[in-house]
């Protein structure tokens, strides 16, 4: 099937920043007294807006992060990113490809418009992106897995959901797609398959994504 939009998620799929984001975000909840592991993080909160953790820390111990554990985790994470942030392999030539064959594409990830901003400028994808093609859980205030973003990004493009497709690599990601009534392809280079239950298919290296989406 072709498609009239790809939704691409950002982190883990554009850019190789959940090692990071993981890696910072136990180290920190771990340091405010809620130890958790680098694998911890990434089963718990992989995919999730910042409101989501803020929302199972809570449920989990009845304590608050602290007001200002947004911006002091941000501003670890851009200072990691300027150091250390890749794009995925593979994943410029894909939006290449796409805008040689004339398929719109977007972006619409859980993280803040300035963390997308900022990992696209340090990896160079930021040629391939303009405001009006960059979604975040900010703009509808529930992240994944609620649907309000792809169903958002969808109707800012002018496209019909079921015209739409996917691609994800957490399982968040990939229950917000389906609910959204969205084919979704799962992006295994970091989670393995079992873990994005719903997908209509599944790919390893990003060289695989045109062929599967017919460009």
């Amino acid at each position: 099937m072709r498609y009239d939009l790809v939704i691409f998620d950002n982190d883990g799929v554009l850019v190789d920043s959940e090692p990071i984001s993981n890696t910072l975000l136990a180290r920190y909840l771990t340091e405010l007294g809620h130890p958790t592991s680098y694998e911890e993080s990434v089963r718990d909160y992989m995919g999730s807006a910042m409101h989501r953790i803020h929302d199972l820390v809570e449920a989990r111990t009845g304590q608050r992060l602290p007001a200002e554990f947004d911006e002091t985790f941000h501003a670890r994470v851009f200072a990691a990113f300027q150091a250390e942030l890749e794009a995925v392999p593979g994943a410029d030539n894909v939006l290449k490809r796409l805008v040689e064959d004339g398929v719109p594409y977007c972006v619409a990830s859980s993280g803040s418009h300035e963390r997308i901003r900022v990992g696209h400028r340090k990896t160079g994808l930021d040629a391939w992106f303009r405001d009006e093609n960059i979604f975040s859980a900010e703009d509808v205030g529930r992240g994944k897995p609620a649907p309000d973003l792809f169903l958002h990004a969808a109707d800012r493009m002018g496209v019909a959901p079921a015209r739409c497709v996917v691609v994800e690599d957490s399982r968040l990601g990939v229950q917000a797609a389906l609910a959204a009534g969205m084919d979704v392809y799962g992006f295994t280079a970091m989670t393995p398959e079992e873990k994005l239950a719903g997908a209509v298919g599944f790919f390893g290296r990003m060289e695989e994504l045109p062929a599967i989406l017919g460009v």
